[in-house]
């Protein structure tokens, strides 16, 4: 019997919408931290990965391409992605990019750096992304964000596209930095409640 959709089935459109309305107006980036707190809100309260196992719409568009368009070799993903050194020194290397990105925003801010409109993939290349911003009425350091975590959520993406090609279509979820968030919040939850009825 085939299994009955629900709506939280066809959040990879949402992922879809967002990278395609940030490569045209960068100001829908800012929607991404929905992506970034969302799941730790969901693991810090219920103490699950239900974001990870559900709502996650990247999840479901790497399904998608990988699984239902057939575009993944379906591979094991090598042991090292597993282990738990690269998935927590990605997290760390992760988090230190993220932090980068902040500082940039705040020296914007303090006007101590001019805004660059610029999207860096692979947290290497620089390309010109001046067509996504209009110029309106928005604080320099609210579009210099924006900016920062498109190039953040894009270069994410593109990761989790090559995974997906190389191995199974779902690679990314194994060293994606919220899943080892998340996973890691739920182990400290679970176990500080294992331990309320010691």
């Amino acid at each position: 019997m085939k299994k009955q959709k629900k709506w939280y089935d066809y959040l990879w459109i949402v992922s879809l919408l967002y990278l395609t309305l940030g490569f045209f107006n960068i100001m829908f980036a800012w929607l991404g931290l929905i992506c970034f707190f969302v799941p730790l809100i969901i693991s810090i309260v219920s103490g699950n990965k239900a974001y990870c196992n559900r709502y996650c719409g990247r999840g479901q568009l790497f399904g998608i391409l990988g699984g239902k368009l057939g575009l993944s070799r379906k591979k094991d993903v090598p042991k090292f992605l597993k282990s738990k050194w690269f998935r927590y020194g990605f997290l760390a290397f992760f988090m230190f990019m993220f932090g980068n990105m902040l500082f940039s925003t705040y020296l914007v801010f303090k006007g101590a750096n001019s805004m660059k409109e610029v999207v860096t993939i692979l947290w290497t290349f620089k390309v010109p992304w001046s067509f996504a911003f209009s110029g309106a009425n928005v604080p320099a350091w609210m579009v210099q964000f924006a900016f920062g975590f498109y190039s953040v959520m894009l270069t994410s993406t593109i990761l989790g596209v090559i995974t997906m090609l190389l191995y199974k279509p779902r690679s990314w979820c194994v060293y994606c930095p919220m899943g080892t968030m998340t996973q890691g919040i739920c182990r400290i939850k679970n176990k500080s409640k294992f331990n309320s009825f010691k």
